[in-house]
């Protein structure tokens, strides 16, 4: 692809005024390749001491594992995707500690939390806590699975060669799943009741129950050496509140609670599922408290301006993070972006209708890409259209135009395959947030290489 380079100061006037970057998280293109390059320093493989008797796993595989010591054996705090990344991850610890394992705990049902449970397990069987609703992770209907799992692999890059890998956002770029949920054990303990309380190998732990990314989620308490391990519902990077994968609609409200209820714990620690664990009661509690504020605040303002009556698109552009939240560098949009969270709350809310009129009955696709034409002035005037925003790098309006051609048989199909191929590398090189920038790729590539030609025309 060829490429126009244009002066820094430029490209970002000319990103203000016309509106060419389609996103906020789509910059200036070193500057996303720094901002994600910075945050692989987040899951750098390494065994982290968090307290006196906490460890924990990062970077063995995409989510952490933590080793609590006890008196007599050791607690594990989810278990990786599966045996392989858990036995090293075991093999780890084991430098600390050659304590059996007493007891393992699931604070939610995602799998790549729950897969390797089986490298834990000894000759002493130990129980395995969960939540009662336990599996209710995905909440998706399985009749979607196929997509799913198609959009799921363009989600995390896993496809995508090593020369355009970066990571996702709170996960390295490549991980070894090939053994995923092979080594899965069932829980044998199923906590109902917030806020139960045990002792296991001398440590005293409270589980609580904490609905957000999932519905089954819990996070858990050490009262004496104040530790929280949040579970998926805090990590370093602006929450995933809907994943373009394909999810069930989180709830968004609870998900704000659950973690401002765990800064009213005030922790001295924070051991989130993915990304670096935290140390220091303000280092450990302000970020609980802002998240949970970030998460309200976009729920609050979406929620006004549909009362208002805008319409998802409008709210998608419209709202933000407070000022003050802004450059938060836990709240940065790696993972979850705010766009994404206002379509979600809005059909979560209210369903695909945003009460106009005009979109209850839309014109088929075909038809109105006629009607765009013919307003361009024929197809060879969209399609100079096209490959003028192409060639502006005004990359957004170049696949929306392509989009259109694809329908005429009149039209070159080829030049706009190829237009959308380059202008999703365009957005890529721009993009900030991980799945975004994987999905583009992937998408990119499956259409270069033919994959996607039935289903994309």
């Amino acid at each position: 692809m060829k490429k126009t380079t244009i002066p820094l100061v430029v490209t970002t006037g000319f990103a203000i005024a016309f509106g060419v970057f389609a996103a906020d998280t789509q910059i200036e293109p070193e500057r996303a390749t720094e901002l994600l390059t910075a945050q692989n320093k987040q899951f750098e493989r390494k065994v982290v001491q968090v307290s006196e008797n906490v460890y924990t796993a990062v970077g063995f595989h995409g989510a952490n594992t933590s080793m609590i010591v006890g008196d007599d054996g050791i607690i594990i705090v989810d278990t990786l995707r599966g045996p392989l990344s858990a036995s090293q991850a075991l093999q780890a610890f084991r430098k600390v500690t050659d304590k059996p394992v007493k007891a393992i705990l699931y604070t939610h049902s995602h799998g790549d939390h729950i897969g390797g449970a089986s490298a834990f397990v000894g000759e002493e069987k130990p129980e395995i806590y969960a939540t009662e609703g336990f599996g209710s992770a995905e909440g998706v209907n399985k009749v979607v699975d196929p997509i799913k799992m198609r959009r799921n692999v363009r989600q995390f890059g896993r496809d995508l060669p090593p020369a355009q890998a970066t990571n996702r956002g709170v996960a390295p770029a490549n991980t070894n799943d090939t053994d995923g949920g092979k080594g899965f054990v069932p829980p044998t303990i199923r906590i109902s009741d917030d806020g139960h309380k045990a002792t296991i190998a001398g440590v005293e732990l409270e589980f609580y129950l904490a609905p957000g990314e999932t519905d089954d989620a819990m996070f858990i308490w050490m009262p004496k050496e104040k530790v929280l391990f949040s579970g998926d519902n805090f990590y370093h990077a602006f929450p995933n509140l809907y994943a373009i994968r394909g999810t069930a609609y989180r709830d968004v409200l609870k998900w704000s609670e659950s973690v401002g209820r765990m800064a009213d714990f005030k922790p001295e620690h924070v051991v989130p599922g993915h990304t670096m664990p935290m140390s220091g009661q303000e280092a450990a509690t302000t970020p609980l408290k802002n998240y949970s504020e970030a998460i309200r605040s976009v729920y609050d303002q979406t929620v006004a301006g549909i009362n208002a009556g805008k319409s998802p698109d409008q709210l998608a552009h419209e709202v933000k993070l407070p000022e003050h939240l802004r450059e938060e560098p836990y709240l940065r949009q790696f993972y979850g972006t705010v766009p994404h969270a206002v379509r979600a709350i809005y059909a979560g809310l209210l369903g695909w209708f945003d009460g106009n009129p005009t979109t209850l009955n839309p014109m088929e696709p075909k038809r109105r890409a006629e009607k765009i034409a013919e307003l361009a002035g024929g197809v060879s005037e969209l399609t100079k259209d096209m490959n003028e925003a192409l060639s502006e790098q005004d990359y957004q309006w170049a696949l929306e135009l392509s989009d259109h051609l694809k329908w005429l048989k009149e039209g070159d199909r080829e030049r706009a395959r190829q237009v959308k191929i380059e202008a999703l590398r365009g957005l890529a090189e721009r993009e900030y947030n991980a799945p975004n920038r994987n999905y583009y790729l992937s998408y990119a590539n499956e259409l270069e290489s033919g994959k996607l030609s039935e289903v994309w025309f």
